[in-house]
């Protein structure tokens, strides 16, 4: 099945694993978060066990380099497609608000970006997300 849409999350390719990890979760959170209407039906397995429902699109996680996601980032506000981002200041938070309030010091061209996920066109995101390569 061919989406309309496409996921891609970028994360910067020089992170410890952890932070990589860290990173992919809270940024598909924020897409799940903007496009509620992605996720399935909750799982069931053959005992009948529940469990919690999971998006229905396929997410293409991609590699970069920091000059590579600033360039990403300033295609997502030239063509007006909101980003989930994540700043290396986050990762010395602790909760929601101290990471609004770390990312709310950031400038757009200077910020230390660490990831970015977007869900849009296919075409939109393959064009946005150009120098990224697939995550190893």
């Amino acid at each position: 099945m061919q989406f309309e849409t496409k996921i891609a999350l970028v994360v910067r390719d020089d992170l410890a694993v952890w932070q990589k990890l860290n990173v992919t979760a809270f940024l598909m959170s924020g897409v799940t978060g903007a496009a509620p209407e992605i996720m399935g039906e909750p799982y069931r397995d053959a005992a009948g066990n529940a469990a919690l429902p999971l998006s229905v699109q396929p997410v293409i996680v991609l590699a970069a380099d920091g000059p590579t996601l600033a360039t990403i980032r300033r295609r997502c506000l030239e063509r007006e497609v909101v980003p989930a981002l994540y700043v290396e200041e986050m990762f010395a938070t602790g909760h929601d608000a101290a990471n609004r309030a770390v990312f709310a010091e950031q400038q757009p061209e200077t910020a230390k970006l660490v990831g970015l996920g977007i869900r849009a066109d296919r075409r939109v995101v393959d064009r946005i997300t150009k120098g990224a390569r697939m995550h190893p």
